[in-house]
């Protein structure tokens, strides 16, 4: 019998998937031009088709963006994107298109960050081990929070969220991370900077142990929606020992008997184009054959 593996490395803790951030944005257009032209993700063929609100796919994860004045996460969104050289292409096309916006984009060594046009930021990585067998998706939500919050942090979602977390310091400082689903994590990394106040923008996890989370959060006077039998929201986050409130992030919390857990979505392969076309290459696989 092999009793070498880590069987604690496969745990994945109650957060069972990090589904969607949600950001409202003024103009659908221009969210188009970026998410969609410049970023190469797709939009979701089968919900919200209309001209008020869209998500956007990234392999199993989505955007979701509503119109209404912009909202700007506190932090950073991380995806995988295959083909670094042909994310900057799209992004330079798309330049023109989104003049006297917020929007940029800048090269570092491991990613290429991008700006929507109201300010979000958005850290494009390429596949790597530490992502999984991921191709296309959304692998960390990373927060800014104020200093000597991050072990707080991990308390809540250890003792409340019955999930995995952990207080780690890497070359960018000192931050709580918190075990989000396979290869996904919630960061929070402690910074001296001044917050922006909490403007709404909300995400979407799904958990194993539904009623025990909502039990805890509710003793405490937290949950502030009860949305329906598979969802409730709650956006407080507190030190469990002293109920001391260290950061604000609307989560929308949805059970594995969801009928949206898992949902099948649809990716196309952004390098398909009428000049080059490839027939049989229209959709785009997001996960990778996985090797031991």
């Amino acid at each position: 019998m092999d009793t070498s593996y880590d069987r604690r490395a496969e745990d994945v803790g109650n957060i069972v998937a990090l589904e969607h951030v949600n950001v409202t944005v003024p103009d659908p257009q221009l969210a188009t031009v970026f998410y969609v032209s410049g970023l190469g993700l797709t939009r979701d063929p089968y919900l919200m088709t209309g001209p008020r609100n869209m998500w956007v796919n990234v392999g199993r994860c989505q955007f979701h963006l509503p119109t209404n004045k912009p909202q700007v996460l506190r932090g950073i969104t991380g995806l995988v994107i295959p083909d670094r050289a042909a994310l900057l292409k799209r992004l330079n096309k798309v330049r023109k298109n989104l003049d006297n916006t917020a929007f940029d984009f800048h090269e570092d060594e491991t990613f290429v960050e991008a700006v929507c046009p109201w300010g979000n930021r958005i850290r494009c990585h390429e596949p790597a081990p530490r992502f999984g067998p991921v191709s296309l998706g959304m692998p960390y939500v990373e927060f800014e929070v104020p200093q000597k919050t991050a072990e707080g942090i991990a308390r809540f979602y250890t003792e409340i969220m019955g999930t995995r977390a952990e207080v780690i310091e890497d070359r960018t400082g000192r931050c709580a991370r918190v075990n989000s689903g396979v290869g996904q994590h919630l960061l929070f990394r402690e910074t001296d900077r001044p917050l922006p106040e909490y403007d709404g923008h909300h995400i979407a996890i799904y958990i194993a142990d539904f009623s025990g989370p909502y039990q805890r959060l509710l003793q405490r006077g937290l949950i502030f929606e009860e949305s329906n039998r598979w969802q409730y929201r709650f956006k407080e986050i507190v030190d469990p020992q002293s109920n001391q409130p260290l950061f604000t992030i609307e989560h929308e919390v949805r059970s594995m008997t969801s009928p949206m857990f898992m949902r099948p979505l649809v990716n196309r392969n952004p390098n398909q184009n009428i000049m080059h076309y490839e027939p049989g290459h229209d959709a785009w696989n997001w996960g990778m054959a996985h090797h031991e």
